[in-house]
């Protein structure tokens, strides 16, 4: 029963780790630059918090000659990531569109800071107004 319980447990321990059977092979120097700094901008499906071009999931090894296919028919790197949103959502992307669905994620930590100073703001003011008068200086300790 306990070995059944660690299968729920943890599925991703379970993750297909993939073998790249053979490596991709560029037409050049410019092709092969491009290519790594498109994966490196995107995220891997699977591992999440690895890039496409860190991961050594099944799907990552997938997703780089899908890539790799889309820039040799001519699509802009644009046009990749969008082919790329519109099958596995925004999450692929490791920058996300200021959208409105995003605004938050991208505007938030200005706005925790601006509350944050805030609230210093406030107590520094409100102890500054009740400080006493200035001590007599001939009382003694």
């Amino acid at each position: 029963m306990l070995a059944l319980s660690g299968l729920f447990a943890a599925p991703h321990a379970f993750a297909q780790v993939g073998t790249d059977v053979a490596p991709l092979q560029f037409q050049d120097a410019a092709e092969e630059k491009r290519f790594h700094a498109l994966v490196a901008e995107l995220r891997c499906v699977m591992c999440q918090n690895q890039s496409l071009a860190d991961s050594n999931a099944q799907i990552a090894f997938d997703l780089r000659k899908e890539v790799l296919d889309l820039m040799r028919e001519g699509r802009s790197d644009a046009e990749i990531k969008e082919f790329l949103v519109a099958r596995y959502g925004e999450f692929v992307l490791y920058r996300p569109r200021m959208e409105a669905t995003t605004w938050l994620l991208w505007l938030g930590p200005a706005l925790l800071l601006l509350a944050g100073g805030f609230v210093i703001a406030r107590i520094v003011r409100k102890r500054a107004a009740t400080t006493p008068a200035a001590e007599d200086p001939n009382q003694e300790w």
